[in-house]
């Protein structure tokens, strides 16, 4: 059962490790996403996406989506979205409102935290980087780096490799999408959703999230500081 940030985790471990989606979650580059993937659409003949279709159809990696939005030549729209896409995504990336405090109130309690998101690794840790971050985590695992991407379980298990920490519920996986609740299932976590709307009651069917909260300063919150 799910509890929103204006009531306490009653349920919930506090949590050794906080493992973080990115794209929604802590960051919003969503429109230079939708460019890359329209500008393969196109360069196939089809209709574009709007901003709403893209967030809904794009919940899981790009090595597992585009094979079956392109067929045998997915490789080549994954090569127009990554030339579209890396020409700015740097330029229109934004910090979500409150990320950059909680990030740093998380640090200064000595709490493990990493990155899992399905964004591709290697731009991934770029954005990091770029943004400052990369000295919140001790990992940053994206797609492609772990041998399946979420909602399997082995993203996290790479995230926490090292860290002594074992997967469960006293690692919490935050995200906002029905892919990052299924992975802190399959790999035994606590799933917090992170985002403004709370859950349908049948919402995200067997994989309903342990705690909603609308946002970072929520989170924050919810975690004391």
């Amino acid at each position: 059962m799910s509890v929103s940030a204006s009531q306490p985790a009653q349920d919930l471990p506090r949590p050794r490790a906080v493992l973080f989606d990115w794209d929604n979650t802590l960051v919003d580059n969503w429109e230079t996403v939708r460019s890359g993937v329209n500008a393969a659409l196109a360069s196939f003949g089809r209709e574009p996406w709007s901003y709403d279709e893209t967030r809904a159809r794009l919940i899981t990696s790009l090595r597992d989506n585009f094979p079956k939005l392109f067929g045998p030549e997915w490789p080549r729209a994954m090569d127009v979205f990554y030339a579209t896409f890396k020409a700015r995504h740097l330029e229109t990336l934004k910090p979500l409102p409150g990320a950059a405090a909680l990030l740093d109130g998380l640090g200064g309690r000595g709490l493990y935290l990493g990155v899992v998101s399905n964004k591709t690794g290697p731009i991934l840790r770029t954005e990091a980087t770029h943004l400052g971050w990369d000295r919140h985590f001790r990992r940053i695992v994206g797609a492609t780096d772990a041998k399946v991407d979420k909602p399997a379980p082995d993203p996290v298990f790479m995230a926490l490799d090292g860290s002594l920490i074992e997967a469960g519920p006293e690692v919490w996986l935050v995200g906002d999408a029905a892919t990052d609740l299924e992975c802190a299932y399959r790999a035994g976590c606590s799933a917090v959703l992170l985002r403004a709307a709370p859950p349908g009651p049948a919402e995200f069917g067997a994989y309903q999230p342990h705690l909603h909260v609308a946002d970072c300063h929520d989170l924050a919150q919810v975690l004391g500081y």
